[in-house]
């Protein structure tokens, strides 16, 4: 029986319960997915309390993603290099942790060697994002606010040129956007961009469209939304906890549609 839950602060808004229970459904297999309200200052003291051999894993979101980092140590090199983890899993009666945000990214992004990308923000899943862009990109540009993060991002992508902008940069010559902020943090900037170009990833999805996605929506361009990256980073979560194997695009499909009216 699989036995796992998402957890953060806040958490309430969560998605993940909905996806997950749907998957379990699907592949027919037992199971129990849950929500629980998990702070930093608790993260510790809730790992210890629940143990691997009682579970079959934990998706992670904030203020977490950086929190795992001294509390388990069989973590994958990838994602010690972009310190942000999303994913507890048990192996045995051990945890290990990894960043399916960052197979998501992966799967998500398409681009080249050529191609113009922004990413807006410089947090866990910026550095998820710009991880996953390592060997496929050349150059990217950072729009950021706090200089402190800069080390981090390019600790995340040693492969990458990597240009550090003001936040309120243009958005008029990209081929790909990418939009990391937390909600109504991006708000004010996105209020003064002119012309737009390219396609945007938006990694929220509540409140949707934001304002960033609608002046994508309204241009005619097109917009991968934060459901689409939380179900597609969820499939290899399912992957993990289940062990079950099964086609990512039936499955991505039927839980796109799960939660397409929330």
């Amino acid at each position: 029986m699989i036995n796992a839950a998402v957890l953060g602060s806040p958490i309430a808004h969560s998605l993940s319960p909905k996806i997950h229970r749907k998957a379990l459904e699907i592949l027919g297999i037992s199971g129990n997915y849950q929500a629980f309200e998990v702070g930093e200052s608790e993260f510790s003291g809730f790992l210890s309390n629940h143990g691997a051999a009682n579970w079959s894993g934990f998706s992670l979101t904030m203020p977490l993603k950086d929190s795992v980092f001294g509390l388990i140590s069989n973590i994958d090199e990838t994602t010690r290099r972009i310190n942000s983890a999303n994913t507890i899993y048990r192996v045995g009666d051990s945890w290990h942790a990894t960043s399916t945000d960052l197979r998501a990214f992966e799967n998500l992004a398409v681009v080249s060697k050529q191609s113009k990308i922004a990413i807006i923000g410089g947090g866990g899943t910026a550095r998820a994002a710009i991880g996953s862009l390592d060997s496929r990109a050349s150059s990217v540009d950072v729009l950021i606010r706090n200089p402190k993060r800069e080390a981090a991002m390019r600790s995340a992508a040693p492969g990458l040129e990597i240009n550090f902008l003001e936040m309120g940069t243009q958005l008029s010559t990209y081929d790909l956007v990418i939009q990391t902020t937390p909600a109504g943090a991006f708000d004010e900037y996105a209020e003064s961009i002119g012309k737009i170009s390219g396609t945007l990833i938006e990694a929220l999805y509540k409140p949707f469209p934001t304002p960033i996605a609608a002046k994508f929506i309204a241009s005619g361009l097109p917009v991968i939304s934060g459901r689409e990256l939380l179900v597609e980073q969820a499939l290899f979560q399912v992957e993990l906890f289940t062990g079950a194997k099964f086609d990512f695009d039936e499955m991505r499909s039927a839980l796109l549609a799960e939660i397409s009216g929330d």
